[in-house]
């Protein structure tokens, strides 16, 4: 399930992503436009900024803006930044992987088989840009 965190991280990448990339965007704004409590935003629009994803000007005109492009932002990085691995299990991860404590026999685990192959789904449509997501709004489902 995606989390919380994830999901204001990418509704901020989005509401930064449809405005003019020369303007600035307070927490408080983001906050009351995309209804994510300001507190909570605050920790995420720090983590983005630390990831180079942000960057932010300080004083009554500052606020934040993309630092990077859009199309070179994807969603599955968005994911290990704010929540780290995006496997459900360890031992299904191509970059946190950890041997279950309780598994017998990695290679012939039905489970760890079977995360594998919904990682491996999984993935290309989580490498899916901020400018991709952006596009797709204007499409119907």
């Amino acid at each position: 399930m995606l989390s919380k965190r994830v999901k204001y991280a990418i509704k901020t990448l989005l509401f930064l992503n449809r405005k003019d990339n020369s303007s600035l965007f307070s927490a408080k704004k983001i906050s009351e436009n995309e209804r994510i409590p300001l507190k909570f935003l605050e920790q995420i629009l720090r983590e983005l900024k630390q990831n180079k994803i942000l960057k932010s000007e300080r004083g009554a005109e500052g606020g934040y803006t993309l630092m990077k492009d859009p199309a070179d932002i994807k969603v599955l990085d968005v994911i290990r930044i704010v929540d780290g691995p995006v496997a459900l299990l360890p031992c299904a991860s191509l970059n946190f992987y950890e041997k279950c404590s309780d598994c017998r026999d990695e290679a012939t685990c039905s489970i760890r088989k079977l995360l594998i192959n919904v990682r491996d789904n999984m993935l290309p449509v989580l490498d899916t840009s901020i400018a991709d997501m952006t596009r797709s709004e204007t499409t119907p489902i």
